[in-house]
């Protein structure tokens, strides 16, 4: 099973990246498993730490793939690296294994700090929806427009049903991603 999360990582500079992630969990252990290049991936080889941040706040998927700000950061409790401060829960990570691929290599992380800040409520349809179209444009150039484009028509129904501010603020963004690379694959200037 894959968690959509938020991932925060520093440079050896102390320079932060944040980023959606899709984690999973084996034998006890945090799986990250980015494309090269991946930012995160050479922070964390190059540091051994990061954070999962955990939120229900889908603007900072959204923030965090078109470039707007994602929040303040503060600092991890236990490892050398910085957290969203305002999340439901937080895991600051060790790596511990490392396996290298040409496309995918996977990192293995121990928690070896965990803190819980506000209860969880669950997500609606809209913020599901979110996190989807999110997913969609962090594959912007490895996917189809076509099929990007038929995915948010049907992720739409949930958004015009459910969507509070945040949720349509979120998608705003995404949407003008989706549309600025549609722009760019016709070689128009949406600037």
């Amino acid at each position: 099973m894959i968690y959509e999360t938020i991932i925060s990582s520093i440079d050896m500079q102390g320079v932060a990246h944040v980023t959606p992630f899709g984690i999973r969990m084996q034998d006890g252990l945090v799986v990250i498993s980015p494309f090269k290049p991946s930012t995160t991936l050479s922070n964390i080889l190059a540091t051994g730490y990061a954070v999962v941040n955990l939120t229900d706040d889908v603007r900072v998927f959204a923030a965090a793939l078109t470039s707007r700000s994602v929040g303040s950061l503060v600092a991890a409790t236990q490892i050398h690296g910085v957290r969203l401060s305002e999340v439901l829960s937080h895991k600051e990570l060790k790596l511990v294994k490392f396996e290298d691929d040409d496309v995918r290599p996977q990192l293995f992380l121990e928690v070896v700090h965990e803190e819980y800040h506000q209860p969880f409520q669950g997500f609606n349809r809209a913020q599901a929806a979110v996190i989807e179209l999110a997913v969609l444009v962090s594959r912007l150039k490895r996917l189809p427009l076509e099929k990007i484009c038929q995915e948010m028509d049907y992720l739409t129904i949930a958004i015009e049903k459910t969507a509070g501010p945040r949720e349509l603020e979120a998608w705003g963004w995404l949407i003008e991603m989706v549309k600025n690379h549609k722009a760019a694959l016709n070689f128009e200037n949406l600037a």
